[in-house]
């Protein structure tokens, strides 16, 4: 593995200026407030054309947190089954000239030479939407097509208790949702319940991304030993990363809808929704939880 350029958080939150308005008082006042930091930011694919010269091509531009970038960048381009593995990559550096406040928004994974894309799945842009007209039994079908780690053979167990203790583990380690109450949380925790990785980010797909990617390039993937928590609800898009990355437990502290149901069933994956300190709903292989 090459080198991987990726600075931790950074530039999460900003300042801005607010006038409070406040019931009882009557009045308003000029104050100041934290936000969450949301920025563009564009992943660029190095690779090997057929002759052997090498070539950029732009792959995704979403809106993101700033802070590991390379995490986030490696992390999408493994979930979308764009690379394979952690040795497809080579190095992660960023491009272009910083901004007025110091950012970098575009960033360049170079593959190693002999490592093949397949453009035809770019230019589909990846699984579609809920929005779109693709129906649910395709989407699940492209799943099963670019996962490579069977989940439903997985023989990860935890107790109902240390799931209940999760939410609030997760809260005391989400430092900038502390400050702003902006910003979505993934964490991967063992099966004892203690959070050992945990990124956040304006988009929740984006911070599930960062976590996995952190993971890959670790060389801890596929992530069979743990489960992820998400701080929202538990969407198709968010199962189909987890599948990804093999693993076979997803927690939501919010709900689940009907296709994250369906494709955690197909692949036997533990599905948990509505998860509190008191109770939890359990869609999918409960025989995981003791």
């Amino acid at each position: 593995m090459g080198d991987v350029n990726d600075d931790g958080p950074r530039q999460a939150t900003r300042p801005v200026e607010i006038r409070r308005f406040r019931r009882g008082d009557g009045g308003s006042v000029e104050d100041s407030d934290l936000v969450a930091t949301e920025e563009p930011f564009e992943i660029r694919l190095g690779y090997s054309r057929s002759d052997g010269s090498r070539a950029e091509e732009p792959v995704s531009v979403t809106m993101r947190t700033p802070g590991h970038d390379a995490d986030l960048a490696v992390g999408f381009l493994f979930t979308e089954g764009i690379i394979r593995a952690r040795g497809d990559v080579q190095s992660v550096t960023p491009r272009g000239q910083p901004a007025d406040d110091g950012l970098q928004n575009v960033v360049r994974v170079e593959l190693k030479p002999g490592v093949t894309v397949d453009f035809k799945r770019l230019e589909r842009n990846f699984y579609m939407t809920s929005s779109c007209g693709v129906c649910g039994k395709a989407s699940i079908e492209a799943v099963a097509v670019q996962g490579q780690y069977d989940v439903g053979a997985t023989k990860f167990h935890i107790s109902g208790a240390a799931l209940e203790r999760l939410p609030e583990a997760l809260k005391t380690r989400q430092s900038v949702f502390e400050q702003t109450g902006g910003l979505h949380a993934s964490g991967l925790f063992d099966a004892d319940g203690a959070i050992v990785t945990l990124r956040e980010d304006v988009g929740r797909h984006n911070a599930l991304d960062k976590l996995i990617g952190h993971e890959l390039l670790k060389g801890t993937v596929p992530l069979s030993n743990n489960g992820i928590i998400v701080s929202g609800r538990a969407s198709f898009e968010l199962m189909q990363k987890a599948k990804m990355a093999g693993v076979p437990l997803v927690a939501a502290v919010g709900a689940p809808s009907s296709l994250a149901i369906e494709l955690a069933r197909e692949f036997g994956i533990t599905l948990v929704g509505f998860l509190k300190d008191d109770c939890f709903n359990v869609y999918s292989r409960a025989d995981r939880i003791r």
